[in-house]
């Protein structure tokens, strides 16, 4: 096989570097990568420049269509026939290619996912999101490595497709997010595998605070009962589990006022377990509290997002792209 990384870029210069920087350290350098700007006001292109010499690399700039389009315009333009698809904010230990290559030389898949995890020298608060988005207690795992999944949906910051799959797929969509699922389903019905590769992960540095970190998984709910309603037949009520939290708070406080407080322990014992994880996990304890807060933003985010989108979406039937235009490129 012959690969070729696909990476759109969104003025993120900085970040680009530190990717391609982790990406010529690679253990096996047998592979092309391809830079797609994204209609970037702060290009990305001196810094390309600078890696030639050291990589098998192409810089493609096209106007702004959003990332799952962008990857789409990489992929028609690479040279090789299967793909590995980064965001722009990873960072990849010095045996990732080799480790997908092993995967797949393994096990063949046409389509595979990765984990992602944080490197110490990573904020404390980009610890504590990455905690909150991949431990087995708050997400079940599903980005951090859980292999007790029936069928893995790869994520577009840690993925590979083959060109064969891409080609009768035609890609990603124009939602965004939502876009990974709604590949990842759409080649299950022509037939394709997905799996996890555990050894392939990336260090994934989500450059957000936590005014865009609400932002964006209150898109992910916003875009999971639109995805229900393509695929009904993929739904679960597990994807219920933040919303119902919410309620659960809202339970429980209102449960005081009986002078019935179990639910309200139980929620206490819930965020200290949290605390307790995470600290000992990052040897800190601020990360610790930090990834409670974390944590609380993603259910209140995704929970406020699923409702109001079931609402939408469900009950009143309206049609996706009409109620939430800012899910979609044209």
């Amino acid at each position: 096989m012959n690969f070729s990384f696909i990476i759109p870029v969104y003025n993120r210069p900085e970040e680009t570097k530190e990717l391609l920087e982790s990406l010529a350290l690679q253990s096996d350098l047998d592979f092309e990568i391809v830079i797609i700007e994204d209609g970037s006001t702060i290009t990305s292109e001196e810094i390309v420049k600078s890696f030639q010499s050291k990589l098998n690399i192409s810089y493609l700039f096209k106007e702004n269509t959003g990332p799952g389009d962008s990857r789409n315009y990489g992929m028609k333009r690479a040279s090789g026939d299967y793909f590995i698809i980064l965001d722009s904010d990873c960072i990849l230990p010095t045996t990732y290619f080799e480790n997908v290559k092993k995967g797949l030389n393994q096990d063949y898949v046409d389509c595979f996912g990765g984990p992602d995890k944080a490197l110490d020298s990573f904020s404390d608060v980009q610890k504590a999101i990455n905690y909150a988005m991949t431990s087995f207690f708050t997400t079940g795992g599903i980005r951090g490595g859980s292999e007790k999944l029936e069928k893995f949906q790869p994520r577009s910051f840690n993925m590979g497709l083959s060109k064969k799959a891409f080609e009768e797929s035609k890609g990603f969509g124009n939602i965004h997010p939502g876009e990974d699922p709604d590949l990842s389903i759409r080649l299950w019905k022509k037939g394709y595998k997905t799996t996890l590769i555990k050894e392939a992960f990336v260090y994934h540095k989500r450059r957000i605070d936590w005014n865009k970190f609400f932002t964006q998984v209150n898109k992910f709910g916003k875009a999971r009962p639109i995805l229900d309603s393509w695929y009904p037949e993929y739904s679960k009520i597990t994807f219920w589990f933040p919303s119902l939290f919410l309620f659960g708070i809202l339970f429980a406080f209102i449960m005081t006022f009986f002078q019935f407080y179990l639910p309200l322990i139980i929620l206490f014992v819930y965020f200290l377990m949290l605390l307790i994880d995470s600290t000992l996990k990052n040897k800190s304890l601020k990360v610790g509290v930090l990834s409670v807060l974390a944590t609380f933003i993603q259910f209140y985010g995704y929970g406020k997002g699923f409702l109001i989108s079931f609402i939408r979406i469900k009950l009143m039937k309206l049609e996706p792209k009409k109620a939430f235009p800012e899910l979609f490129f044209k």
